[in-house]
């Protein structure tokens, strides 16, 4: 099969780009044609591993300040394009020449597969790509988090699509109930690996990551740890990412007295074995599609305490049995289900094993067949859609 991937920035960091690039590696691994389209290229390489055998395709090269038009502006920074819905996260990007670049790629497809990855390629795949390509779209975060005029272009246009792919049974159930009539597929993102060092549940230590930004709610976790500092003064929080909220974030942590306490640890390509230091994994999101990095920690027998916000956590943990859920935004119970597991290693150990059985839903050998047998049957399809 010739599959390609589009993905806004292939050459950033976050979750999508990792788990799209994993779902690329694996199929070229499987034998398939795979091709990385990345929209925009920021930076010299990619982040994450791509595989030799996957083909990456930059359509808006913006590294140092490029573009620039025949008079010498910093064209793709200038006029917004026409199809991007603004409030789609990443509207900021999709100017008139960089959804041109878009635009003109995909129209000039005339076979294969192609898996867009967020509302605006998808948007722009629905309207350009041609019949006789598969469209499929890849959602990565749920539908309520959408603006309203994100949502209102979905519902005009997804239609269009050969199938779209949600990442929870959750988010299955909102987009058939906006979208009857197409093809709303449940695929789960699916871990790097399941061959990481098990937690050895001794240090005094607990682990987040995550982008620094509003979305994952580490202004809620710290006044929570501060909390748990005042009943257990020896744990430690890390917290593994990078973001526009650092400057803010360490504001924070100065004014709840916490900086012998937790620390903003930054970027690191060794996560896994910080998670084996650990005792529990936290996640304090607003909203998630599928929080993969919370699933890598229980691949590595992690419980999880977490916010029962939408979507994500509920779809994959069972609360008392491989993890803790406590209410959206309540910082005190944020704080007490930390308590609850540091004063009880032995729910620790026994809630971490059952965190690597759930896990073991989301490993590549799991996932892998879900997206070739779709692809396969939408190939098959192919030609009546065409005509």
């Amino acid at each position: 099969m010739k599959i390609r991937y589009m993905l806004l920035h292939a050459y950033g960091m976050g979750g999508t780009i990792r788990t799209v690039i994993n779902q690329a590696n694996a199929m070229a691994a499987a034998g398939h044609e795979v091709e990385i389209v990345s929209v925009v290229r920021r930076r010299e390489k990619p982040q994450f591993t791509i595989d030799e055998r996957v083909r990456l395709l930059a359509l808006s090269d913006q590294r140092d300040g490029r573009p620039v038009d025949s008079v010498g502006r910093k064209a793709w920074r200038r006029i917004r394009g026409k199809i991007v819905p603004a409030g789609e996260f990443a509207a900021s990007y999709f100017t008139e020449r960089v959804e041109r670049a878009v635009i003109d790629y995909v129209s000039a497809l005339q076979d294969g597969i192609l898996v867009t990855t967020r509302p605006a390629l998808n948007l722009i795949s629905a309207r350009r790509t041609p019949a006789s390509v598969v469209r499929i779209a890849q959602e990565h975060m749920n539908l309520a988090t959408h603006p309203e005029t994100v949502r209102s272009a979905i519902a005009r246009h997804y239609g269009d699509l050969d199938a779209v792919a949600v990442l929870t049974g959750t988010d299955r159930r909102e987009y058939q109930a906006l979208l009857p009539g197409t093809p709303v597929v449940r695929i789960p993102n699916a871990v790097g690996s399941v061959r990481r060092p098990p937690a050895r549940q001794e240090d005094r230590l607990v682990v987040a990551a995550g982008r620094l930004v509003g979305q994952k709610g580490f202004d809620l976790l710290i006044p929570a740890f501060r909390q748990v500092v005042d009943h257990h003064p020896d744990w430690r929080l890390r917290i593994y990412g990078t973001g526009p909220k650092k400057d803010a974030l360490s504001g924070l942590l100065k004014k709840h007295g916490l900086r012998d306490n937790v620390t903003l640890m930054g970027r690191t390509d060794r996560l896994d074995e910080e998670l084996a230091r650990s005792s529990f994994y936290v996640l304090s999101s607003r909203f998630e599609g599928l929080p993969m990095v919370m699933i890598e920690a229980m691949t590595q027998a992690l419980p999880v305490v977490a916010f029962d916000c939408p979507t994500g956590p509920a779809d994959v943990l069972t609360p008392e049995i491989d993890g803790l859920l406590v209410p959206p935004r309540d910082v005190d119970a944020l704080a007490a289900a930390m308590i609850r597991l540091i004063e009880d290693r032995g729910l620790r150990e026994r809630m971490g094993a059952a965190a690597a059985v759930t896990a073991r839903d989301y490993t590549p050998d799991v996932i892998m067949p879900l997206w070739e047998n779709l692809f396969a049957e939408l190939l098959g399809g192919a030609p009546d859609r065409a005509r």
